[in-house]
């Protein structure tokens, strides 16, 4: 039976002593699939959540539909967003159902207030409710509905994994990873569409791939360099304010393409090094996931002292009492293999 090793990642201070600890699991493969370096068991299984939107949306650009509705760069990269619900995320997403000829009606991804605090404090103030167009996946929805409407399927379902833009979908993310569709457990993530499960040794292969497409058809190869390079360009709209997706493309530009998940996953492609980089926070708590992530990169010197400086927030996190008084820190406390 494989072990699920998973190692003390981030260890959280009160006073001197260690109060808490998150485990967890890293991997960094190359685009051979091989394994470069890691901390815990890569075989450890768990889903990809969200960092699957860049697979999910390369059928969109190799398909054609991209450019036949004429997406720019900032709309391909809402495609591939955990969006916070922001005024810039609500626009670009109408921007791409009206491209289509289709309405915010078409999504079937649910409603949840905007991660964005102040936005979500703005749509309060002025007496409104959240819209579908709020929720953090309706970008890929929408990517989803592009596909429908290219296609000419039926658009009441395609959130189903029956539908053949799902099929394809899932298809595509087992290409990236190197596995066929069978072998990936399906779930249902939170905006109702399938979720995929696959090891953290694989989920880095896929953005190994991505960074290093060389292997595919034309087709994908150069779906795989648009859609990094619509990424980079518009960071603010992959994840957004605060976040780290965003902040760590924002300081490092196009060296690195980041992607966050929920339940503790983010994922990372090194275009100049053919890398992919996941990890998993076993307890999926959101806290550790910036300490752990940098401390990998700093490790496998893929960012300068300068570029971690202007990361720290994300880096070691004071923790302060009621009394905005420093007691303790979030911190990483591993070493790669």
């Amino acid at each position: 039976m494989k072990s699920m090793e998973v190692v003390k990642l981030v260890e959280v201070t009160r006073g001197d002593v260690v109060e808490s600890v998150h485990r967890g699991v890293v991997a960094v493969v190359d685009s051979e699939g091989k394994l470069v370096a890691s901390a815990g068991d890569p075989r450890y299984l768990t889903y990809i959540r969200s960092a699957a939107k860049p697979m999910q949306a390369i059928p969109v650009l190799e398909s054609g539909a991209a450019s036949h509705y004429s997406l720019s760069l900032e709309e391909i990269a809402v495609l591939t967003a955990s969006h916070s619900g922001e005024e810039e995320h609500v626009r670009v997403v109408m921007q791409v159902l009206s491209k289509i000829g289709l309405t915010a009606a078409y999504l079937q991804c649910g409603t949840h207030p905007p991660l964005h605090r102040p936005s979500a404090k703005a749509l309060i103030a002025k007496g409104l409710e959240p819209t579908v167009l709020h929720c953090s996946c309706s970008g890929k929805h929408a990517g989803m509905l592009i596909l429908t409407r290219f296609n000419e399927w039926n658009l009441d379902d395609y959130y189903k994994l029956e539908h053949p833009v799902q099929q394809l979908m899932l298809q595509c993310m087992a290409d990236f990873a190197g596995l066929n569709p069978e072998e990936i457990p399906i779930g249902i993530d939170g905006c109702g569409v399938p979720v995929f499960a696959m090891t953290v040794e694989k989920m880095a292969f896929s953005y190994a791939r991505l960074a290093q497409p060389e292997s595919f058809a034309p087709e994908r190869k150069e779906a795989s360099l648009k859609l990094r390079e619509a990424m980079t360009a518009y960071p603010s709209l992959v994840a957004g304010t605060g976040r780290l997706a965003t902040d760590l493309m924002k300081v490092v530009g196009n060296k690195l393409v980041a992607k966050d998940g929920a339940e503790g996953v983010f994922c990372i492609s090194v275009p100049a090094k053919g890398w992919g980089i996941a990890l998993k926070i076993e307890d999926g708590h959101t806290r550790a996931v910036g300490p752990a992530v940098i401390a990998v990169l700093d490790q496998l010197g893929l960012i300068t002292g300068e570029e971690k400086e202007l990361l720290a927030i994300h880096t070691r996190t004071e923790l302060q009492n009621f009394r905005k008084e420093v007691i303790g820190e979030i911190r990483p406390a591993f070493t790669l293999k």
